[in-house]
């Protein structure tokens, strides 16, 4: 419905959770693809941007698509320029928020409100070329569930970024391999705001990004099976002002650890919690009797190892029968818990090794209690044991992409 406070076609915004219900009907006809253009202060690009969009897809699409707007009130006017537009394009609608902010909320939103089965993103500043849209879109009928528009494959590129800026994305991009490593390692560009997504992907989902990447936040908390890629060349803006800034850069670290939190295994995580502590009780008696000067009076580092060693065999045990034991149906089979038996040893010894060190350097540096030092130590290792355990001695199979699935179908 028309908001009262302007004079052009806006919509009043969804309010209440960030969920995505199934797609309304409101008699215009099927809608094939919905497209949503999150937008603030961008009044010198967005009537050039609705224009070129509204072209590719029409030529596409015929009537089955919608271009959505949500404009954060900008106060240079984005809203009022764009209403004004969907006098020219029928398939254009605007939402304007007031209460509102944030490029991910935003996208949200007009997808709460979209009519198609397929759900896109766009930023409306230029820099990522309309034309892609199409691709995109084909490459999720082909049976992505989501497919990313990426600089960094083959064909992909940026314009005229300098070595600076290049080093900060890429260093964003590792960071989020380290603390969210099943998400991000899954696309080339998890740091694209442009791509397509099933509804089916996210619906009944409660989203709850933080800042701009918002493909974060949907293979995150999505059903995204397949993924496709289509490569872009992300170009230099024009007109308008960057919005990245330092606070940006601290709310990407944020949603990386609420989305790293929100999406460990618990159940299983305490589990292993569990077997790890009946592991300190194995690995504490041992450095006891070996190392304290009333019992053997062994070296440190020489009791630790043997101590470790013999926890590291008592976990192995009860995470196989217990923590992980849906995932080892072939458990009984001598050979196939050899392998993970290996597996899990050299991963835990890493983990070791740097329990090691931090004993010693507590203990003999700072003079630490070996027994205080030595529960420091394990405790630091012990995310570090369980997430490279679980993806690889008791291997989860990998959602793939939609290439990956594609190969193993049968020629034709």
């Amino acid at each position: 419905m028309p908001n009262s406070s302007t004079t052009v076609a806006t919509i009043d915004p969804p309010t209440g959770s960030l969920t995505i219900g199934p797609s309304g009907d409101d008699g215009r006809g099927l809608i094939l693809l919905s497209v949503v253009l999150p937008t603030f202060n961008e009044s010198k690009n967005i009537e050039e941007m609705v224009r070129r969009l509204d072209h590719v897809l029409r030529s596409s699409f015929a009537e089955a698509y919608e271009i959505i707007v949500v404009d954060d009130n900008s106060p240079d006017g984005t809203g009022d320029i764009a209403g004004a537009l969907t006098l020219k394009y029928s398939r254009l609608r605007v939402i304007r928020r007031q209460n509102e902010r944030g490029l991910s909320s935003a996208v949200i939103r007009g997808w709460q409100i979209a009519r198609g089965q397929l759900l896109g993103a766009i930023d409306a500043d230029l820099q990522h070329p309309p034309e892609i849209v199409v691709a995109l879109a084909e490459e999720v009928q082909r049976g992505a569930d989501v497919a990313v528009a990426s600089r960094h494959i083959q064909g992909g590129g940026v314009s005229e970024w300098s070595l600076r800026r290049r080093v900060v994305s890429r260093a964003a991009h590792f960071l989020g391999l380290i603390i969210l490593p099943g998400v991000v390692s899954r696309v080339s560009d998890p740091m694209s705001g442009y791509f397509i997504i099933r509804r089916s992907a996210i619906q009944g989902v409660e989203l709850r990004p933080l800042g701009y990447k918002i493909l974060i936040e949907v293979l995150g908390r999505g059903r995204c099976r397949w993924i496709g890629e289509v490569p872009y060349v992300f170009r230099e803006r024009v007109e308008g002002e960057s919005k990245v800034s330092r606070k940006i850069y601290l709310e990407y670290l944020q949603h990386l650890l609420r989305l790293r939190i929100a999406t460990l295994p618990l159940s299983r995580l305490a589990r292993f919690a569990v077997v790890g502590l009946s592991g300190v009780v194995v690995d504490m008696g041992l450095l006891f009797v070996l190392s304290d000067p009333s019992m053997l009076g062994w070296g440190l580092t020489r009791s630790k190892l043997i101590a470790a060693e013999l926890a590291i065999v008592n976990n192995f045990i009860w995470n196989d029968a217990w923590t992980f034991r849906d995932l080892s149906r072939d458990q009984w089979q001598f050979g196939q818990r050899l392998r993970r038996f290996w597996k899990f040893q050299i991963i835990c010894l890493a983990g070791l090794l740097i329990n090691t060190v931090l004993l010693n350097v507590q203990f003999n540096l700072f003079g630490v209690n070996r027994y205080v030092a030595n529960a420091i130590a394990i405790a630091a290792v012990t995310g570090w044991n369980f997430w490279l355990n679980l993806k690889l001695s008791w291997r989860v199979a990998e959602p793939q992409t939609s290439q990956q699935l594609r190969s193993h179908e049968p020629e034709p």
